[in-house]
């Protein structure tokens, strides 16, 4: 569940004006029952939660939820969280929580690391027909030793239910100019917890170390590095849960994209790198994402196959058939992610999270990094673009790829597709509107060249599902007419590459790269 939400630092004399105004005609302000809750918040000795944004806490006061709840940072707003509950006695975490964030506690023990008090006064803020637009709590917050008060604190916390941000905004107007200062979202217990949870988190963010003036290689480099390690950690608990991003995409496919972007910059970036960190580095990332691969083909293909099976509703396939092959996928999936349940509580797993904590506190640059970054990544991004864009060495280049070629031809264009835009991406920021413009036609290219790939692959899917029964009849007819489809989305793929790529190839878009 996603909950955002605003605080603001109050004093004890502030007085928490009149809200109705915020509202829209007809609005209310319902004030609810006041309650006093009691949590403790869960750590390791140093903090490793709170210092990533992530809290686990037990929680008493509060009928009918479950007293478990732990909130993981979004890669959105600062505010906004994604809760998880569970139920579970006092004193006790349970083991699912504990494993669900094991990629940021990294095995070390999670001990109680501070206890608060909050004596709550909420009023909801409702429409004229009574819908929840926002809940507004005026917490009086104790921090507990044992029975001792060791410090206190109040805030206005601003939660947004079905209200619109918007409606934030004039509430916020409102509290403001009658006192309240919106500082930085800091949570309850980080508050309470003090210099231990203010202290840099141990998976280092992706913003580029200072290097005064304009950046260097290594700054960009870096940069990136970080980014798409902090992809693979995000969707970790994701993956564990089994259930969509905030952003409704798989974890499967975001911590998958994570490895092959960081793949894929420590080649493109070796130059740049110590070549032994870079090595380990690009190892541990392949794996991971071979071992992902699995399970993305299965989502993709469970995926298609609705989609295909349901293209044209005036000639509908055999539903009995299309359930067939689904549940030969489904099949196919559930073993990939009980495969990948097991690599995620392996040594091997548990090794690579420390790596690349490691990797991306303490990035290892050769001396080519301190260069000028346009000149150095420009030189570098080069080579992937070429590899793509001309033909030579038994490759083919994607100009000359041919309408009626081998899909082997289409899917190695595709591979250095990928490559090439995953280069210019890096770099796009630095370079300006020429790479950003040519970063986006790639995508289209990338979007085609996937299409293609998917059909297929797709096609070849269908038709071994359907060899796999040869006395089921319905079945056989059923994956021709899917392996029609998909040829014909081949086609059509094919047909509008050359139009995409003319878009990409151009002067305009690739001079900066022969510069």
């Amino acid at each position: 569940m996603l909950e955002e939400e605003r605080k603001y630092d109050v004093d004890t004399a502030f007085r928490l004006p009149l809200l109705t105004e915020a509202l829209p005609k007809g609005g209310t302000v319902v004030p609810l029952p006041p309650k006093t809750l009691r949590a403790t918040y869960y750590d390791t000795e140093t903090a490793r939660l709170a210092r990533a944004g992530i809290s686990v806490r037990y929680r008493s006061g509060e009928r009918g939820k479950p007293p478990w709840t732990v909130k993981l940072p979004t890669s959105g707003a600062a505010e906004a969280r994604d809760e998880i509950n569970r139920d579970g006695t006092k004193g006790t975490m349970p083991a699912e929580l504990v494993t669900l964030l094991t990629a940021y506690h990294r095995g070390a023990p999670l001990v109680p690391a501070v206890t608060i008090r909050t004596v709550r006064r909420a009023y909801e803020l409702r429409s004229r027909t009574g819908e929840v637009l926002v809940e507004v709590a005026d917490d009086t917050v104790s921090v507990l030793d044992g029975r001792d008060v060791t410090s206190q604190f109040r805030e206005i916390e601003v939660e947004r239910k079905e209200g619109g941000t918007k409606l934030l905004d004039r509430i916020e107007a409102i509290l403001v100019d009658a006192g309240a200062n919106r500082g930085a979202f800091l949570p309850k217990h980080a508050r309470a917890m003090g210099e231990r949870a203010a202290a840099p988190p141990d998976l280092t963010p992706p913003t580029a170390p200072s290097s005064g003036g304009r950046p260097t290689a290594g700054d960009i480099v870096v940069t990136a590095v970080r980014k798409h390690i902090e992809k693979i950690f995000q969707a970790d608990p994701y993956l564990r849960l089994r259930t969509a991003m905030p952003d409704g995409d798989t974890p499967v496919h975001q911590m998958r994209v994570g490895c092959r972007r960081l793949r894929s910059d420590l080649r493109t970036f070796k130059p740049l790198l110590d070549p032994q960190w870079s090595d380990n580095l690009r190892a541990g990332a392949s794996w991971l994402a071979e071992v992902l691969g699995v399970a993305r083909d299965a989502e993709v293909l469970r995926e298609r196959l609705q989609r295909t099976a349901g293209a044209d509703p005036v000639a509908p396939l055999d539903p009995a058939a299309v359930a067939r092959f689904d549940a030969d996928l489904a099949a196919r999936h559930e073993d990939a992610l009980q495969a990948l349940e097991n690599v995620l509580g392996s040594e091997r797993y548990a090794t690579l999270l420390d790596v690349l904590v490691e990797a991306a506190r303490e990035p290892q640059l050769g001396a080519a990094a301190e260069e000028k970054a346009d000149v150095a990544l420009t030189r570098l991004v080069a080579r992937p673009w070429r590899q793509l864009s001309t033909s030579g060495r038994g490759r083919v280049g994607a100009g000359d790829l041919d309408v009626l070629g081998l899909d082997d031809d289409w899917h190695s264009v595709r591979i250095r597709a990928k490559r090439a835009r995953y280069a210019v991406e890096s770099v796009a920021k630095l370079i300006g509107g020429s790479a950003a413009a040519l970063g986006e036609s790639l995508t289209e290219v990338q979007e085609l060249l996937g299409e293609h790939q998917d059909a297929a692959i797709a096609a070849e899917t269908w038709l071994a599902i359907a060899r796999s029964d040869v006395d089921d009849h319905a079945l056989a007819v059923a994956a021709g007419r899917l392996v029609e489809r998909e040829r014909a989305a081949v086609r059509r793929a094919r047909e509008r590459f050359p139009a995409a790529w003319a878009l990409a190839d151009t002067p305009e878009h690739t001079g900066w790269l022969r510069s």
